[in-house]
């Protein structure tokens, strides 16, 4: 059951509640060993860096920075400062230093919590920079100081501030004097158009997501959540501090690279993810299932068609289904689809929420297939996180975002344009009362950019980023998202942007897997000595376009893509054409690749 109190002290609630049992499994940077923490020593960490900050001064409602990856420490960090009614500004560990040094300044902190060494390194060339920086604590025991360095220190230091609850007191008087209008957070979201603007979010909007969110799904004290996304993404944060009130045990993976291994080793049974995860998975099991015999082929594609016809077409739909098909089921989950998710290392798995982006219908319903139950939503985070999802008592379709939270009221206003209003929903932008006026409506709805629409069951329907709508100089509107989404089911491709606005046709420009790619090669006999030889290969673009020609057949004639070019690198947040959390900026692509782009429209 969850419990439900201010975020000050829901550690300490608990700790009185589950005592030795563990609340985290974690590993130490650089560590392979997964170690423990109970729910006391979760509280007396916390207990200690809040004693720790009231020693260094920290006062009610000042800002604290945190630059690091997922790691306990990070926790631990977060609800210390909550405890003195401080407020942390998460940075993504992937910050450059100008967009460290624009964020410290504009929320004027004087303390900064970093992760490694390279997160240190920004940090430092920042502080000698900066009027308002006077600490950095750091994480990571292995980072070293620059020798010119007189006031960092590391964090097992910093808590020997706390040792012995100097300011025990005085942290009491300020659980008790928590409120809700506190602010809790200051997130900053670079977004698509690359300007810097810090969501202000309070422990109101905190305390009505927990509750609405406790209402649509259904987590119990056994789930065992594993932190994929970064803690600086308003979805994991969220995730992690729903996990935590319901009693769950948080599994803290630190490196995203290592997510499917550390999967395999800890057996969650919930984890928030973007589609891409997803879209990955799908791309690899059907590469297997291609480099298998006909026989097998034939049995797998017969053990998704009954996972479909269970899964999706029945209990997706709360359909009970029939005694034969549950008897199919059961012999197909047993012996096929059961190792699919074992593969991936979900044992017993509860339900994977995923968003962030469009999923694919194709992927979504793969997913369903295989026993995992995806619950689809949409948020942001201006709406801390979750505005609508798939719910645990009511049915859903493949596509949808599910139902809103019961705290959001939605309205579909021009341009079918998705409007928020209600109390999980921020108060504004930090400092910005000029954008403040531009993005809420005269009657107080938040202007999300996003067009959709309901069907007749209540279920929101994602349609496009309206900003992102391309008009063709034919006068046709693309809606490039969509298009990329049918496009990232194909295991050969890695990263797309599509090409469309006041050209006569769409064109993309695609980054492969060249792992995949290059087996691909070899097994075709293809000489290469390098990616940009395979980039201009005919046998390798004729393929390609043949696989791209399959995944847009059920698109109109001028949404399809008619070229393509293939780039020997990613697309790269250093060169600004992604944001941090892997969104493209589309301007920025545009720019970077204005010749390759013109390239593909020459007769």
């Amino acid at each position: 059951m969850q419990t439900r109190c201010h975020l000050s002290i829901l550690i300490k609630e608990q700790a009185k509640k589950y005592g030795d049992r563990i609340a985290i499994y974690y590993r130490d940077f650089g560590s392979k060993e997964w170690k423990t923490v109970s729910w006391n020593l979760f509280y007396d960490k916390v207990r200690l860096v809040s004693n720790a900050l009231l020693s260094l001064g920290v006062e009610v409602q000042e800002n604290i920075g945190v630059f690091s990856q997922n790691c306990a420490r990070y926790l631990f960090t977060d609800f210390g400062a909550y405890g003195i009614r401080a407020v942390t500004i998460p940075f993504y560990a992937t910050s450059s230093e100008e967009q460290i040094k624009f964020m410290l300044e504009d929320a004027g902190v004087h303390f900064i919590f970093v992760g490694e060494q390279e997160q240190y390194d920004k940090a430092f060339k920042v502080q000698s920079h900066s009027d308002t920086l006077k600490k950095i604590i750091v994480f990571d025991n292995r980072v070293k100081f620059d020798e010119n360095d007189k006031t960092s220190v590391y964090f097992d230091d910093f808590i020997k501030l706390g040792e012995g609850y100097p300011n025990q007191k005085h942290l009491e008087e300020l659980y008790s004097q928590a409120n809700l209008t506190d602010l809790c957070n200051i997130l900053y979201t670079s977004g698509t158009t690359g300007n810097s603007k810090g969501v202000m979010l309070d422990y109101e909007q905190y305390t009505n997501a927990m509750i609405a969110n406790d209402n649509a799904l259904k987590l119990t004290e056994n789930d065992r959540i594993i932190n994929f996304l970064p803690f600086t993404h308003i979805f994991e944060r969220g995730w992690a501090i729903l996990g935590i009130s319901e009693g769950c045990t948080l599994i803290v993976n630190t490196y995203p690279n290592e997510i499917q291994q550390s999967m395999k080793e800890m057996h969650p049974t919930c984890m928030s993810s973007v589609p891409r995860f997803w879209e990955k998975v799908y791309a690899g099991v059907q590469d297997k299932i291609n480099s298998s015999s006909p026989f097998q082929q034939k049995i797998f594609n017969k053990a998704l068609e009954i996972g479909h016809r269970h899964n999706v077409e029945c209990l997706c739909e709360g359909k009970k289904p029939s005694f034969m098909l549950s008897m199919q089921y059961k012999l197909m989950d047993k012996y096929i689809l059961s190792l699919v998710r074992k593969e991936l290392g979900l044992l017993h798995p509860n339900f994977f929420p995923t968003a962030g982006a469009r999923v694919s219908s194709q992927v979504e319903e793969f997913v369903r297939s295989i026993g995992v139950n995806m619950k689809c939503g949409y948020g942001l985070t201006e709406s801390l996180a979750t505005v609508s999802c798939d719910r645990y008592n009511r049915p859903c379709s493949s596509g949808s975002v599910g139902y809103p939270l019961d705290e959001v009221e939605i309205m579909i206003g021009k341009d079918n344009e998705i409007l928020l209003k209600g109390a999980t929903i921020t108060k504004g932008y930090y400092k910005r009362e000029d954008l403040n006026k531009e993005v809420f409506t005269e009657d107080g709805f938040f202007r999300t950019g996003d067009s959709g629409y309901f069907n007749e069951r209540g279920e929101l329907f994602l349609t496009e980023r309206i900003k992102d709508l391309f008009k063709t100089s034919n006068g046709k509107y693309i809606a490039p998202q969509m298009v990329e989404a049918k496009m990232l089911v194909d295991m050969y491709i890695e990263q797309i942007a599509v090409i469309a606005d006041q050209r006569k046709f769409v064109s993309a420009l695609i980054v492969p897997d060249y792992a995949l790619l290059e087996k691909y090669a070899k097994e075709k006999g293809i000489k290469y000595t390098s990616k940009e030889d395979l980039c201009v290969n005919e046998d390798i673009r004729k393929m390609l376009m043949e696989r791209i020609t399959e995944h847009q057949q059920n698109l109109a004639g001028y949404e399809q893509i008619k070229r393509f070019t293939l780039l020997p690198h990613n697309f790269s947040m250093k060169r600004g054409e992604l944001t941090n959390t892997l969104k493209i900026r589309r301007t920025v692509i545009n720019k970077n690749y204005a010749e390759v782009i013109d390239k593909m429209y020459e007769d």
